[in-house]
């Protein structure tokens, strides 16, 4: 009996972990570009994460950017420690870039490279609570 109360636990507790969220969903605030910001909804997309414009800002607050609900990053894949790889959508140039990801508590460092990494763009994003 104590065997299959033990592996009844084991089971629970695997499909826990299993279904546990990515530390990295939730919604991020980007840095201005041009003036403007977004809050991006990083979610589950399949077996990867993808972050789609939520919320766009200027200097005169939320406005109605064409770009909502376009996807932004695609496809991050999980590496450990934190850092995930994927692609980026760049809007001001409509470019996909290689991209990479590292999750620091609530800050969230993003590259988007070219050349095989040895070009990068970079931006650090904060959580929104």
């Amino acid at each position: 009996m104590k065997k299959i109360l033990a592996s009844i636990a084991l089971t629970v507790g695997m499909s826990t972990a299993a279904f546990a969220a990515d530390p990295i969903e939730g919604t991020w605030k980007t840095q201005p570009d041009d003036g403007s910001y977004a809050h991006i909804a990083m979610k589950p997309c399949g077996a990867a994460l993808c972050g789609t414009i939520a919320r766009t800002f200027n200097d005169g607050g939320e406005y109605s950017s064409p770009n909502l609900g376009k996807t932004l990053v695609m496809d991050m894949v999980p590496q450990g420690g934190g850092a995930y790889e994927g692609k980026v959508w760049r809007p001001s140039n409509d470019k996909i870039y290689i991209g990479k990801m590292d999750l620091n508590g609530n800050s969230l460092r993003l590259r988007g490279c070219v050349a095989g990494g040895l070009i990068c763009s970079k931006q650090t994003w904060t959580r929104v609570k």
